[in-house]
């Protein structure tokens, strides 16, 4: 009776989730913002030349197109940084759109390696697509993000 049950309440569970899955992978992926906001905390150089092991940015940043495709650097740090080609003077923001899926290197002093990756990906348009997309927003560490909200900050 009992192994009745929980192979009932095992099946149903399995149905649920297909059917969330299901709705997941069929229902249009929306984003409240196209900005993906990163912050360099104040102290961050300082910190880097007494030797600290630092993770403050991530080594890997991934964008999607159309829905969070516009990286948004703002150095609180108190001494200049260097993303790319741009020196972000303290207090500015830098803002980077992006136009076509790739993997982008930059330069980036904020680093211990002195690089970063910006990973942009293709818009999810495909139901299975749509589905790992929602995973990864779903698994993504929010500390990574530093804030994914609306930055609405201009380029410095």
């Amino acid at each position: 009776m009992a192994r009745t049950w929980a192979r009932r309440a095992g099946a149903g569970a399995a149905v649920i989730v297909a059917m969330l899955a299901a709705v997941a992978a069929m229902a249009p992926v929306q984003s409240a913002s196209r900005d993906e906001l990163f912050e360099i905390p104040n102290g961050t150089w300082q910190r880097r030349m007494a030797g600290e092991d630092l993770s403050i940015l991530p080594e890997n940043i991934r964008l999607t197109l159309g829905l969070r495709d516009v990286l948004v650097l703002r150095n609180l740090d108190d001494v200049p940084q260097i993303f790319g080609p741009t020196l972000m003077m303290p207090g500015q923001s830098f803002r980077l759109p992006f136009a076509v899926a790739s993997s982008y290197q930059f330069d980036c002093t904020a680093h211990p390696s002195g690089q970063m990756t910006v990973i942009v990906d293709p818009y999810p348009d495909t139901p299975w697509a749509r589905l790992l997309w929602r995973i990864r927003e779903l698994t993504r560490p929010a500390a990574a993000a530093g804030g994914a909200a609306a930055a609405g900050d201009s380029a410095a």
